[in-house]
Formats: structure tokens, C-alpha cells, sequence
């Protein structure tokens, strides 16, 4: 299977770094230095697993490709790239649909563990494939053979990340979750980010699947500890 990954970025040095790296973790690169290209490139390239988009860029951002990218397409791991610090840049890249983030400057080490666990999730890895089956917890079936949600009979789109959210939950119904066994699970052991981003995918789905997000019924906060889907 072929170990696509985009990368976005217009400034070369930048570009050639994560390309260096990322070919000698094994990975096949596909190059783009504007949001115009990598939309381009990745409708030729469907095997594509996991796109780096970086943020600031002349004519379409990252923002708006990772937008676009969502929009038909679910699956595809996702990290923005970022040389800024500031909260709302994480924020926004992971509320329009961003999987991860990671601020410049980075260690090959923490960019390629990231794309590795994208990899894994986007279904590039060895992992054995999960029993065939379903999870039903009315308005909602989670089916584990296809990875996909219903609520009330309606497909819910949902990013692999989300996937592995709501599995989790549906699986611990009633259980209080702390954000750590959240992150550690969802991201992996190894991950380098931040609980933050726990935080922002709950809101994420909370969008899709809450009847009214600003009082969630389904996805409940423990204050001071995590979360618990409430049933």
C-alpha cells in the first residue's frame, strides 16, 4: 500500500525539511507550494493517507484547503502547520476539521510520529482490522466494520479522529473519562501535543451530533476531569 503523504507549504527550505525527513521515514511525498496546487493534487492522487497544510499562504490559506479537503472527504489524516503560537490558530485549524497541529519549529522526530499515528488511523497501518459488528445505543448505531455513525437512521461524517472518539465513549457508556485516557487512546502513548486538543475535537462532534451543542445531552462534561457519554 502506498504511503502517500501531501505536503503544503510555500516556503522551499521549509518544505524540503519535512520532505527529507519524511521520504527517510518512507513515505512517498507529494509537493505543493500554494492551496490551489495541493487541491489539485490531491484529486489526482486519491491514495493520499495524511496532508501537512501549513496556514499562512498567498491566495487559498490552510484553513480553507483543510475546508475544501473536509468537505469530501472524511478520511484523509489532516495536521496544519503553524509558525504561530496563538491559541486561535490551533483552535480554528482543528475546528475545520484538522486532525493535528504543529507549531514551526518542529523535531523530525515529532513531525514523523505524528504522521505515523495519522497513518495508523487513516487506515495505512498493519494494525488487525476490527471485528465485524455494531454498537447500538439509540438515536445512534456505530458500525465498526465500516467505521461510520447514524443518528436516527442519518449518516453523521465523521473524521477517524471523531470515529475513534465516539467508539470510545460508546463503548464506556456512563463512565467518566479523563482527558489523559482520552488522548491516549485516541492519539496514542506517544503522542507530543497538548489536552487541548481533547477539548476542541469534544466540541467538534458535540457540532455533529448534540441536538443543541451549547447544552450537550450525549457527550457531558466531568468538570475538572473529562468527559462522560451520558447515557
Amino acid at each position: 500500500m502506498a504511503r502517500k503523504v501531501l505536503v503544503l507549504e510555500d516556503e522551499s527550505s521549509i518544505r524540503g525539511f519535512i520532505v527529507i525527513n519524511l521520504t527517510r521515514a518512507g513515505y512517498e511525498v507529494i509537493e505543493a507550494e500554494s492551496g490551489e496546487e495541493a487541491l489539485e493534487l490531491l484529486q489526482k492522487n486519491s491514495d493520499i493517507r495524511v496532508a501537512l497544510l501549513d496556514i499562512m499562504l498567498p491566495g487559498i490559506d490552510g484553513f480553507e484547503v483543510c475546508r475544501r479537503i473536509r468537505a469530501t472527504n472524511t478520511t484523509i489524516g489532516i495536521i496544519m502547520l503553524t509558525a504561530r503560537s496563538q491559541e486561535m490558530d490551533k483552535v480554528t485549524g482543528l475546528m475545520t476539521g484538522a486532525d493535528d497541529y504543529v507549531t514551526k519549529p518542529f523535531s523530525p522526530a515529532e513531525l514523523t510520529a505524528r504522521v505515523d499515528a495519522l497513518f495508523r488511523r487513516a487506515g495505512g497501518g498493519l494494525a488487525a482490522p476490527e471485528q465485524a459488528g455494531e454498537i447500538v445505543q439509540p438515536p445512534f448505531r456505530l458500525n465498526t466494520r465500516n467505521r461510520t455513525l447514524e443518528k436516527n437512521g442519518e449518516r453523521v461524517k465523521l473524521t477517524q479522529v471523531e470515529y475513534a472518539i465516539m467508539k470510545m465513549f460508546m463503548e464506556n457508556p456512563g463512565k467518566a473519562l479523563s482527558r489523559e485516557e482520552i488522548l491516549d487512546t485516541v492519539w496514542g502513548r506517544d503522542y507530543f501535543g497538548e489536552l487541548k486538543i481533547v477539548d476542541v475535537n469534544i466540541r467538534r462532534l458535540r457540532l455533529k451530533i448534540e441536538d443543541n451543542a451549547q447544552n450537550p445531552t450525549y457527550i457531558t462534561t466531568v468538570w475538572g476531569y473529562g468527559y462522560k457519554w451520558g447515557f
